[in-house]
C-alpha cells in the first residue's frame, strides 16, 4: 500500500493504535454479529457511508436525528442499519469513551461489510471527527436513479472523484437492493411512449415486470444484481454489458462510451481481481471526502446527537 493510499487529510491508519488499539476488531466483530442474522446489513452499511460522503463529506452527518436533517430526505429514506452503527458505538463508548468517531465507525463498517459478501479487505485510515450539522436540502449532491453521466460526473468531481471512481464505486451495488418505485417507470409508459426503456434486454423485461408490476408495491425491494445480490463480485458489470441494470443511471454506465471502456475492464476473472483492487482504492479517496480532523467537529456520545 502506498502512503498516498492510507494518508490523507489528517486520517492515518492505525490512528486508534494507542487510544483504543480494539477500535476496528470492535466494529468488525459488531458487524460480523449483526451480518450473521441478516445478511442485507452489509450492503446496507456500504451505501450508508457513501450517502454520508457525499453530503457535507464523511463526518456522520447522516446518522443525526431531527427535523430537515439529512435522515428526513427522500434520498435516504431507505437506509438501514442504524442500529449496527448504534451498537458498535456503545461498545467503543464503554472501551475507549469519547475516543472513536461515528464517522470513523461508518468507514471501518462499510470496509467489513464488502469483506463479509467476498470482497477484499482494504486499509481504512481513520481519525475523522463527527459533524455538527445535517440538513435535508444538502441531499441533492447524492447521485440520483435518472441522472446522465455527464451529471454523473459533475457530482463526483465535485467530491474529488474522477470517472473511473464513478464507475467502481457504483459497482459496490453488486450487493443490495433497490425498490421498484425508482426503475418501475422504465418498464411501463417510458418517457411518454406505450414502450418500455429500450436498454433493458427483451428477455429480461418480463422479469422486472413480474417483480414490479403496473400500480404495484412501490416499496417491494429487488435486487441490484439478479442471482448475485450476496457476493461482491463483477457480474454487476456483466448485468450492464447484457442490459440487464436496474437503474436507469447504471445502465447508463453500458450505453455511455465514456464510462462502458471501464466497465469492460472489470468483467471476467481479471475483471473481479482488478475491481476489488480499485474499490478499495476508490473507497479510500471518498472516505477522506470533506473530513473534520484535529480540532474540526466533536466526537458524538451517541451517533444520532450532537453533544450538548
Amino acid at each position: 500500500m502506498s502512503a498516498t493510499l492510507v494518508h490523507g487529510q489528517g486520517t492515518r491508519v492505525g490512528f486508534y493504535a494507542t487510544t483504543c488499539p480494539r477500535a476496528a476488531s470492535i466494529v468488525s466483530s459488531t458487524v460480523a454479529k449483526h451480518f450473521r442474522s441478516n445478511r442485507a446489513i452489509a450492503p446496507a452499511l456500504l451505501r450508508m457511508h457513501f450517502h454520508d460522503c457525499f453530503v457535507r463529506g464523511c463526518d456522520a452527518s447522516v446518522l443525526i436525528d431531527g427535523s430537515n436533517t439529512e435522515k428526513t430526505a427522500p434520498p435516504n429514506l431507505g437506509l438501514r442499519g442504524y442500529e449496527v452503527i448504534d451498537d458498535a458505538k456503545t461498545q467503543l463508548e464503554a472501551a475507549c469513551p469519547g475516543i472513536v468517531s461515528c464517522a470513523d465507525i461508518l468507514a471501518l463498517a462499510a470496509r467489513d461489510s464488502v469483506v463479509l459478501t467476498g470482497g477484499r479487505s482494504w486499509l481504512v485510515p481513520t481519525g475523522r471527527r463527527d459533524g455538527r450539522v445535517s440538513l435535508a436540502s444538502e441531499t441533492t449532491d447524492l447521485p440520483g436513479f435518472t441522472e446522465s453521466i455527464d451529471s454523473q460526473k459533475q457530482k463526483f468531481s465535485a467530491k474529488g472523484l474522477n470517472t473511473q471512481d464513478l464507475v467502481v464505486l457504483v459497482g459496490g451495488q453488486t450487493i443490495g437492493t433497490t425498490a421498484c418505485q425508482f426503475f418501475s417507470y422504465r418498464l411501463y409508459n417510458f418517457n411518454g411512449t406505450a414502450s418500455s426503456d429500450p436498454s433493458i434486454n427483451a428477455s429480461f423485461l418480463p422479469q422486472l415486470q413480474a417483480l414490479c408490476p403496473q400500480n404495484g408495491d412501490g416499496t417491494k425491494r429487488v435486487p441490484f444484481d439478479t442471482g448475485s445480490e450476496n457476493r461482491f463480485d463483477v457480474s454487476f458489470f456483466a448485468n450492464l454489458r447484457n442490459g440487464r441494470g436496474i437503474l436507469e443511471s447504471d445502465q447508463k454506465l453500458w450505453t455511455d462510451a465514456s464510462t462502458r471502456a471501464i466497465v469492460q475492464r472489470f468483467l471476467g476473472i481479471t475483471g473481479l481481481a482488478a475491481f476489488n483492487v480499485e474499490f478499495g482504492r476508490s473507497m479510500v479517496k471518498m472516505s477522506n471526502t470533506g473530513v473534520k480532523t484535529g480540532t474540526d467537529g466533536e466526537i458524538r456520545k451517541i451517533c444520532s446527537a450532537i453533544n450538548s
